[in-house]
């Protein structure tokens, strides 16, 4: 039953990227603008603020004091997920969802039985809303390294794609509101900050992270004929070898004491879903995409600085391939990046790249600056109208 919802979720959301990228042709395709230089720094309002997760604290706790004042927020995002599911899907999909908790591996199962406590949800819901990261994430990531060797990493997290429309204030609906959850994560052991993120409460998974002073990750959705339903549909049938992505995420913040063995780790690991891993390390020519299929690496894209390739820049498509038509922000974001030269690598230029259309577009909730030797710095996002979709 759960294989033939998530796949039939699938199925129409191919079917929705098909009509509205017929429309995109008929209004002359994606919004592109000339580079920004304008857009740093951002309001003082759109910075995220910070809560902090007790990792000393039992699994089932350790989210309740992060939780409890975004609540009501945290429900109603997840209304908007369930309002876009038929009552009677919805309610096999909450019987096939707690089942599918129990199978989940500790903490990230209790950390899950938590939340819906706190949430007063079922705990099935509380699954749907994790699993929709693993499945309908739309990004751009980049790494910079400057003249002096320091690394930058920057991602733009879009989500919300085909979940409803905001006519009111003309965006998606689930994106707006996912921007009054989103904040930026500090994880202490023994009242000491062991790995830092940008994430949405109620997600126990990671896709924004920093360990300072080791490396920076962030994931990158991987459009792939696998797709993420493969990797639960073996989950479902019994094969318990693959990692949920957000979880390796977490599993390398915890373990991995370098950007050898964080690299490792996402290189070997057996995963659910195809991904891009973008890795950034403490030393110059540290910065990779991983690019991973269910089973393996399929690429390594690094930075080499002896032949000038100082930066690295991904999106959602392979880069061996083009782009498709309706959907390059690749191509603006390279010429962007290009413009401001590796003499201006910092929070500014990547900042400004991040926010020039089509990077910054109706789906994007917040942006993300980070480097091994400074704070997580991460802000709001809206793309104001005229503006692509995605």
């Amino acid at each position: 039953q759960h294989y033939y919802i998530t796949n039939n979720l699938r199925m129409k959301v191919e079917i929705a990227l098909i009509l509205t990228s017929l429309l995109c042709i008929c209004c002359n395709g994606q919004v592109v603008e000339k580079c920004r230089t304008d857009t740093f720094p951002p309001p003082d309002d759109t910075k995220l603020s910070t809560v902090v997760v007790n990792l000393n604290k039992a699994p089932e706790h350790r989210w309740d004091e992060a939780i409890t004042p975004y609540k009501a927020d945290i429900v109603s995002l997840i209304e908007t997920i369930t309002d876009n599911v038929n009552k009677y899907v919805l309610e096999v999909a909450d019987i096939a969802f707690d089942l599918l908790l129990q199978t989940l591996p500790d903490p990230y199962k209790s950390e899950i039985k938590g939340v819906a406590k706190i949430l007063g949800l079922p705990e099935g819901q509380v699954v749907l809303y994790n699993i929709f990261y693993e499945l309908f994430t739309v990004c751009t990531s980049i790494i910079e390294e400057d003249s002096n060797g320091q690394l930058y990493h920057a991602r733009n997290l879009d989500f919300g794609l085909f979940l409803g429309w905001d006519n009111a204030n003309d965006t998606w609906l689930m994106s707006e509101r996912l921007r009054k959850i989103v904040v930026n994560i500090d994880f202490q052991r023994d009242g000491k900050t062991v790995y830092q993120s940008a994430s949405f409460l109620g997600y126990v998974g990671l896709l924004t992270a920093v360990k300072q002073p080791l490396f920076t990750l962030t994931i990158n959705e991987r459009f792939n004929k696998e797709g993420g339903f493969v990797g639960i549909y073996r989950w479902i049938l019994g094969n318990r070898n693959a990692k949920w992505m957000g979880f390796l995420t977490r599993d390398v913040m915890e373990s991995a004491n370098s950007y050898s063995e964080a690299k490792h780790m996402l290189s070997t690991q057996e995963l659910l879903a195809p991904a891009y891993y973008i890795l950034g390390g403490n030393s110059t020519g540290e910065g990779v995409i991983i690019t991973r299929g269910l089973n393996g690496v399929e690429d390594y894209q690094e930075l080499n600085i002896t032949s000038g390739r100082w930066f690295l820049l991904q999106t959602n498509y392979d880069p061996w391939d083009e782009a498709p038509f309706f959907d390059d922000r690749r191509t603006p974001g390279n010429m962007c990046v290009k413009q401001w030269g590796q003499e201006n690598v910092g929070y500014k230029s990547l900042f400004n790249v991040l926010s020039t259309k089509p990077n910054l577009n109706k789906l994007t909730v917040y942006s993300t600056v980070m480097t091994v030797r400074g704070d997580i710095q991460s802000w709001l996002q809206q793309c104001k109208t005229p503006c692509t979709p995605w």
